[in-house]
Parts: structure tokens; sequence; C-alpha cells
């Protein structure tokens, strides 16, 4: 008989950015009760419009239930503090701007406030827990759940735990997400940028390449990537996608077929790690011609189609 997780009594959020709303969003649209805290005001004022709208969308997009999501929102609430909004919670997550000071101060001020028993989590995107943690005492409830944006859409959520994390706590991390829908991803050992961090680096840096050397406008590579390679990716990944390419030959015949080829290719990437004024430029103007005037709309077809992606992969895997 499967033993249900125990869920966390309340949820404390720290950060009322985009990843801070889009947390406290998918928690109450569980039913969970949530307090979001941020240092600036004019965030927590956005974050009470932002959390029950992103929630309440879900139910549009048919990925939570109303009941459910007004039973949560009924429960979110605002921290008056930092001590006023972490006591009594399970779970503390940090979502703050991605300043390595900034996530250290955090930590080592919030830790003698939150519960002896608590989760801590960091939202951070790339930077080790060894270093994200490293002023904290009890490391062993310390640990990365790097979500991606938006949080309440994607259920992707990379898992990374310290060198001191305790494995039962890796274990309890994991059982908040999936009671969340989320689909964690265990890293064995922390890596710069993480898996989704690095991989997302390196195709955005060629695409940036192309956009600065005039091959392709901003939109039009948008809609080729969204179409070519990333489609078969959130079908089967790259690397299954590739092993299934080749039919019954699989991954060996593919790479006897077009190795040469993406060698070639690897010969070719752009090697910059930095972008000059000029390129800056090139990549701002040309990013401000095609959507200029246009981002809510956008928004909500990215969440549509995000939302028709997430429920076609869903039919095929139970189909």
């Amino acid at each position: 008989m499967t033993t249900l997780p125990s869920l966390p009594r309340k949820v404390a959020v720290i950060g009322a950015g985009d990843i801070g709303c889009g947390w406290a969003a998918l928690c109450a649209s569980a039913g969970w009760p949530v307090t979001i805290y941020d240092s600036n005001a004019l965030g927590l004022e956005r974050a009470a419009v932002e959390v029950p709208r992103r929630a309440r969308a879900l139910v549009v997009l048919e990925r939570a239930t109303g009941g459910m999501v007004e039973r949560g929102l009924h429960e979110l609430h605002q921290g008056r503090s930092l001590l006023q909004a972490v006591k009594g919670a399970d779970w503390v997550i940090e979502a703050i701007t991605e300043d390595l000071t900034a996530k250290q101060w955090l930590f080592e001020s919030v830790e003698p406030l939150i519960e002896p028993d608590a989760l801590l989590t960091s939202s951070s995107s790339g930077v080790p827990p060894t270093q994200l943690f490293a002023r904290c005492r009890r490391r062993d409830r310390c640990l990365v759940t790097h979500p991606l944006n938006p949080p309440e859409l994607i259920p992707l959520v990379e898992v990374v735990p310290g060198t001191g994390t305790g494995a039962s706590e890796v274990v309890r991390a994991q059982q908040y997400l999936r009671a969340l829908g989320r689909m964690p991803v265990l890293l064995k050992k922390p890596a710069p940028g993480y898996v989704v961090g690095r991989i997302a680096a390196a195709v955005w840096r060629e695409c940036i390449d192309l956009v600065v050397n005039g091959v392709v406008d901003v939109d039009d590579l948008d809609r080729a990537v969204s179409l070519g390679p990333a489609l078969g990716w959130a079908a089967a990944g790259p690397h299954l996608t590739y092993h299934l390419a080749a039919g019954d030959g699989g991954v060996t015949l593919f790479l006897q077929r077009l190795l040469a080829s993406f060698e070639d290719w690897w010969e070719h990437l752009a090697t910059w790690h930095k972008l000059d004024p000029e390129q800056r430029r090139a990549l701002t103007d040309g990013v401000q011609q095609a959507y200029s005037n246009k981002i809510e709309a956008l928004r909500e077809a990215r969440d549509r189609r995000l939302s028709a992606i997430l429920r076609a992969l869903e039919q095929a895997r139970t189909g």
C-alpha cells in the first residue's frame, strides 16, 4: 500500500517577482495555505493582483479546479515581516533576485526564524547549493528546487542537493513537488547552470548569434526553434529524439549517418562568452521591433500553448 506524503501545513514564499508569484499561485491552486513576503512594498502590491490572476488562469487552462483554487486563495496571505511570513511554515521557498550575496544574507537571516523541521529551498537557476547555503548552520535541510518559468504551468523542477543535504529532505522535497503535479529531476551533483540552464544558455547563444549576424529576424527564429527541435524535445527529449530518429538502428545508426554533420556544426558554433555593446544593441532592437506592444497578448498565447502541449503529452503518456 502506497503511503501518501504529508503535505505542508503552510508554505512561505520569499520574493514576489515572477518566480515567487508563480510558486504562490501553484501552491494556492492545490489548496495549500501560502504566505508571500517581499521587502519591496510595490512587489507585494503586484503580488496581491498577480497571484490570484495566475491561479485562476489555471482553471481556464484546465490545469486546476475552481473550488481548490478558491480554497487556496482564501488561505493566501501577505507577510507583514519576514518572521511573520515564515512562522509555522513547513516549506520555505526563496525566490528573490539571482544575486548570490543577497541570497546568502537572506538564508542567514531566515534560518533562525523558521521551524526546526522546516524545509528551506532556493529557486536559484544555476548557483551551486554549497555557495547558496554557505552561511547556514543546518545545511541538512537546504537544497535547490529550481522551477522553469512560469512555475505554475511548466511541471519540470530541478532538484539540486548540496553536499550536506539529508537524504530524507531530498525525498520530502520531491514528495511536495509531486503533490503539486511537478516532475522533479534530481541532479547527482551540482553543475553551474544545472541542466536546463546550461542547455538553454547554449541554445540561446546560438539564437543570438544568428540574429546579430543578420541570418534571420527574431520572430522568424523564434518560430523556427519552437516548431523545430524544441517541439521534438518536448515530446521525447534530445537523446530519445535522436535515438528514435534512425528507426531500429537507434542512436548507433544515427551517429553513423549524422555525427559528421553535427561535428561540422559544432565547429562553427558561436564561442563568445559576453555580449559586446553592438551585439547588445542589435539584440535589443530586434526583440523590441518584433514584439513591441504585444506582451500581454503574447504571454496569454504562450500560456495557452504550454497548456495544450502539456495536455497532449499527458494524453500520450496515459493513452
